[in-house]
């Protein structure tokens, strides 16, 4: 029986029997493109789109966005990009998939926007990519680029290098992401809230929510998401947390599922145990937020805990995350993504 491997060499193989197992081989080829006019680099699974990385000036960071399941839904929010009828309109730094933490060196890459006043810009950093180094199809596909995560007057604190892996079956896509940050001075990381791996899914996907509620960031921006009881998502982690239960929860993974056109939806977050903080803190809102925060400790343990991660000046440290997305009658099972993150954890 043919298992999806991303990274074969170095994969234990799945579990006989698991749903994203078949007899066949894989059932398409992987396509990597570079748009010839606009900061884009098309994924696609035999021709149908999956994602794209896009990297325009406009953004303050690179994203993936939008993100598609196997059936063609998007699983990604429209807004601000490209809104939709009826969904939210709050936090419109939440675009796509992301990387980026709201305080390195008194700098807040998380929360910039287009919505950020100019003269409090000073306080916010961007990330800017430099260069694509790599991209290659076929079974699979990969993408690796450089950037620089800098202040407004393009003072770079960090050098970043991602690698992307994208894999798929048939109602299965996976993206692997490893992130190395280099230090090109001494750089602080202090506990909070807002990290470090971050997704914004579609409206479909949130939880219903009966009640209006206001969040607050560090420099006092007040956001008001409005009830909504639309939506049918909900959580479930690895240590059996369900539903607004999954924020500030700890574990290894984080699954998001929830009807969405004609299927069900599934989006698990797997974190890694080579990450800084490990297993990480959940910060899985119900209005759409699906992050995890492996630096972020003090809030979500209500003080128990606190991380502040450094690194000194030329030293790097490295992120590794897998995103699952499926579609189909039912949802992805707790044996069928404990797999995927065992398989997972032999990436290095």
């Amino acid at each position: 029986m043919f298992c999806l491997h991303p990274f074969t060499v170095k994969m234990k193989p799945f579990v006989t029997g698991l749903a994203i197992c078949f007899g066949t081989a894989a059932v398409g080829q992987v396509k990597v493109t570079a748009s010839k006019t606009a900061n884009k680099i098309d994924i696609t699974i035999k021709g149908k789109p999956f994602t794209s990385f896009i990297f325009p000036d406009t953004l303050e960071k690179p994203v993936l966005y939008p993100i598609n399941a196997a059936d063609g839904e998007p699983i990604t929010r429209g807004y601000p990009l490209a809104p939709r009828p009826g969904e939210p309109t709050d936090h419109p730094h939440h675009i796509g998939l992301w990387l980026n933490y709201e305080n390195v060196n008194g700098l807040d890459f998380w929360n910039n926007s287009f919505n950020i006043p100019a003269a409090e810009k000073q306080h916010y950093g961007w990330i800017r990519t430099d260069k694509i180094i790599e991209t290659a199809g076929g079974k699979t596909g990969s993408l690796t680029y450089s950037a620089n995560w800098q202040n407004q007057q393009g003072h770079v604190l960090l050098k970043e290098q991602t690698h992307f892996v994208f894999s798929a079956d048939k109602e299965v896509r996976i993206i692997d992401r490893i992130t190395t940050l280099t230090a090109q001075e001494d750089v602080s990381f202090p506990d909070v809230k807002d990290g470090l791996l971050g997704l914004r899914v579609a409206h479909e996907l949130q939880l219903p929510s009966a009640e209006t509620s206001s969040f607050t960031d560090d420099k006092g921006h007040v956001t008001i998401v409005k009830a909504d009881t639309i939506p049918t998502g909900n959580y479930l982690t690895s240590e059996g947390y369900q539903g607004d239960s999954a924020w500030s929860s700890r574990g290894k993974w984080c699954l998001l599922y929830g009807k969405k056109g004609n299927d069900i939806i599934s989006i698990a977050i797997i974190d890694h145990p080579l990450n800084p903080g490990y297993p990480t803190y959940w910060h899985a809102r119900g209005y759409g937020l699906f992050a995890a925060n492996t630096l972020g400790q003090k809030i979500f343990s209500k003080g128990a805990n606190q991380f502040n991660f450094s690194l000194q000046k030329g030293a790097s440290v490295s992120f590794r995350y897998r995103v699952v997305i499926a579609s189909g009658k039912q949802a992805l099972g707790k044996d069928e993504i404990n797999q995927l993150s065992a398989d997972f954890e032999a990436v290095r």
